[in-house]
């Protein structure tokens, strides 16, 4: 005779010509309160699963097609423009985001998670802040940050008076006067704000944010920043990709750097510019004249990857910062790796 136990999650039988039928539930009626190494067949997802005393694990031997992550891609900020006289703020790195209610840089909502197959190796790369650097070369834009077929632009540098325009990228530079200010990649950022030829500060423009354009200068103030995106991806809530401020000439206010890690313009008697924070793909700030002094540096990007948990594998390379939220495994990358799936 067959053998047959039911209990609240399921039934199993054991019958000696067919064999053992295991319980089985879907991932939304799994046992409420099961005992450590309780095993099922989970209907959704077609696996056998166990509990390990916290979470739902797959067997070690189950093979899956596929299964979707969510990610925060956000490149590496432009660098801000130095000078013989004053510079734009850095744009901010390219931000793509595939989680649920959050608008991806410069669109109006988000992008589809990436579906990844198991035993695949997913190359990470984050992007590194461009260079601000002294006199009217100009600096360099933000790299690009990858994850997979995911790629974001990095961040276009800032203008220079009597120097180099600024660069187009995931959010764009902003301008001093001589130049127009430059655009940001479609649905990853904003454009940087203009420059004025007006005394007496001639204010250059921001750089554009993942959230907003920059402002424009006036004749006394340098423009502010972007403002950046706000994103819960880790479970909390973190507003990245800001641009970084325009400059002044001798004298006036210089831009403030837009929220989400945009770095300040400088003007006389600050003639620093602020950096962009790191691994959040900040522009950095405009400089002003005095000694040709250097725009900020861009802040380097970051890849946040989430998954179910129980579908991540544990193999990466980087050594990503590994968290939880509910039920779901947060990967986030400060520098490149990899994920296999």
């Amino acid at each position: 005779m067959p053998l047959t136990l039911t209990g609240a999650s399921g039934t199993s039988s054991l019958n000696s010509s067919t064999g053992l039928a295991i319980a089985n539930w879907t991932t939304a009626t799994r046992p409420s309160s099961p005992a450590t190494g309780q095993m099922g067949w989970n209907t959704t997802i077609g696996v056998m699963e166990y509990y390990d005393g916290t979470n739902w694990k797959l067997f070690a031997n189950t093979t899956l097609i596929s299964y979707l992550v969510s990610y925060l891609v956000i490149a590496g900020g432009g660098g801000g423009g130095g000078g013989i006289y004053h510079g734009g703020g850095g744009g901010a790195g390219g931000y793509r985001s595939s989680v649920s209610g959050e608008s991806s840089g410069g669109g109006t909502s988000a992008e589809s998670p990436l579906s990844v197959s198991s035993g695949t190796v997913y190359t990470v790369t984050v992007g590194a802040g461009g260079t601000g650097v002294p006199g009217t070369t100009g600096g360099s834009s933000g790299g690009n940050s990858v994850f997979g077929s995911i790629t974001a632009d990095g961040g276009g540098k800032g203008g220079t008076y009597n120097g180099n325009a600024p660069s187009s990228g995931g959010s764009g530079g902003g301008a001093d006067y001589q130049h127009s200010a430059a655009a940001g990649t479609a649905g990853q950022g904003y454009a940087g704000g203009t420059g004025i030829n007006a005394a007496p500060n001639y204010g250059s423009g921001g750089g554009g944010g993942a959230g907003a354009v920059g402002s424009n200068g006036t004749s006394t103030t340098g423009g502010n920043g972007g403002t950046g995106v706000s994103s819960s991806i880790t479970g909390s809530a973190v507003t990245r990709g800001g641009g970084g401020g325009g400059s002044t000439y001798n004298g006036g206010t210089a831009g403030s750097g837009g929220s989400g890690g945009g770095g300040a313009g400088s003007t006389s008697g600050n003639n620093q510019a602020g950096s962009g924070t790191v691994n959040t793909g900040g522009g950095g700030g405009g400089a002003e004249r005095n000694t040709y002094t250097t725009g900020g540096n861009g802040g380097s990007g970051v890849v946040i990857l989430s998954m179910p948990t129980i579908f991540y594998t544990g193999t990466t390379t980087g050594s990503p910062t590994v968290t939880t939220s509910g039920s779901n495994t947060i990967l986030t990358f400060n520098a490149s790796g990899s994920y296999t799936a």
